[in-house]
């Protein structure tokens, strides 16, 4: 049972910047073999994003790149050059899983279109993540994922009101398009467990955004309400969100009746009165009830309203910066950073990873590969398993 559940799996990632790579880093934290391809010479997009950059200045590494590219191996390809993409198709027929994030029509200009895939490998699953999706007259559009998050709605119901709509703090469509194509991936290597065969998984910026409205998104289309930003309160619970206190600020979630109980009679606000007697209530009251919690969390500190809140059973906390994220003995307790020798840059760390499975190793074997480390050692396994010499 300490093994991982994707070892033996091998996944050739031809995806850059975030949504494929973190797909591609979730499957190599699971412990499949993950086998980068990169532009000859430039590498992935995000080895020139920054500053910060870190290390000598001709070994300079991006820490956008290294925070989505561990547990994989670098390989440089010219994918116009006849060598170098027949030893790509030599990679695919080894592999398990393909992932690509190009725009629709790429592939198939590079004579990789799904039938010719799976002429080489009946078996491969086939991981196909775009911005837009692969129909529609939006198809071909490029998809970064800040447009994305103002196409999809995000944007306007991110920030403190209507008129100042504001993005995630980090590429949420990215990181969402990611998350999704693994589990498509999962999900396809399970259904060739039945039937033997491969196949295409898609999703998209577009889709992962759309599909992660939850409760804002059948605001409308049930209700016929259209969702506004209201900064960093709920709405459709109240009282939860961030409110003021004599030295900062707590964040509450006063989920249920009993919880609003225990609240109001803590900090002297009467749970019966009409205009707060129940959620609703208090959702359309919601300015006065931040009122009166601010007047009263006005003279008390963080740190004894955490307290209160604790005692009491209500859902609270505070707002922490990254850095102070990091030194949480909570992070750490969990495992949330790791540290890996780098090959140019020594010891680094990293944040950890999303999943683990009990009994198992660490899920974080090998840094972030500087480009094309394996360039020698991926060739020579090739030929050793005679592959190239059969595509």
């Amino acid at each position: 049972m300490n093994e991982l559940p994707l070892s033996g799996v091998i996944v050739v990632d031809l995806s850059r910047a975030l949504a494929g790579p973190h797909a591609t880093m979730m499957l190599g934290d699971m412990g499949a073999r993950v086998i980068k391809v990169e532009a000859e010479g430039t590498g992935d997009d995000s080895r020139g994003w920054g500053p910060p950059f870190v290390g000598a200045p001709e070994d300079k590494e991006s820490t956008y790149f290294l925070s989505c590219n561990r547990n994989k191996e670098s390989i440089e390809l010219n994918l116009k050059d006849p060598p170098d993409l027949h030893l790509l198709k030599a990679l695919i027929a080894r592999a398990d899983v393909l992932v690509e994030n190009f725009r629709p029509g790429v592939m198939d200009r590079l004579g990789l279109t799904a039938a010719e895939l799976e002429a080489v490998n009946p078996e491969l699953v086939i991981l196909s993540i775009t911005g837009f999706g692969t129909r529609g007259p939006d198809s071909g559009r490029a998809g970064y994922d800040q447009i994305l998050q103002g196409e999809a709605g995000l944007m306007s119901i991110t920030g403190p009101d209507s008129e100042h709509p504001q993005k995630v703090g980090v590429p949420i469509g990215d990181l969402l398009a990611g998350i999704y194509g693994a589990f498509g991936v999962v999900a396809g290597l399970t259904r060739r467990a039945r039937t033997g065969r491969g196949g295409v998984v898609r999703t998209s910026l577009l889709r992962s955004l759309v599909s992660s409205h939850t409760f804002q998104g059948t605001r409308w289309t049930v209700a016929g309400e259209v969702p506004t930003a209201l900064g960093n309160q709920h709405p459709s619970i109240s009282p939860y969100g961030l409110f003021r206190c004599a030295d900062g600020a707590v964040q509450i979630s006063v989920g249920n009746q009993s919880l609003w109980t225990s609240f109001a009679t803590e900090f002297g606000i009467d749970p019966a009165q009409k205009r707060f007697a129940d959620n609703g209530a208090r959702v359309m009251h919601r300015s006065e009830l931040i009122e009166a919690i601010e007047t009263v969390f006005a003279k008390v500190s963080r740190a004894e309203l955490l307290s209160r809140l604790t005692r009491i059973g209500v859902p609270a906390g505070q707002i922490r910066s990254i850095d102070e994220v990091y030194e949480w003995d909570q992070v750490l307790a969990e495992g949330l950073v790791i540290e890996t020798d780098h090959s140019t840059l020594g010891r680094i760390k990293l944040p950890g990873a999303s999943v683990v499975f009990d009994g198992c190793t660490s899920p974080v074997s090998q840094p972030p590969p500087i480009l094309g480390e394996h360039n020698e050692a991926i060739r020579a396994w090739l030929a050793v398993k005679n592959e190239i010499t059969k595509i």
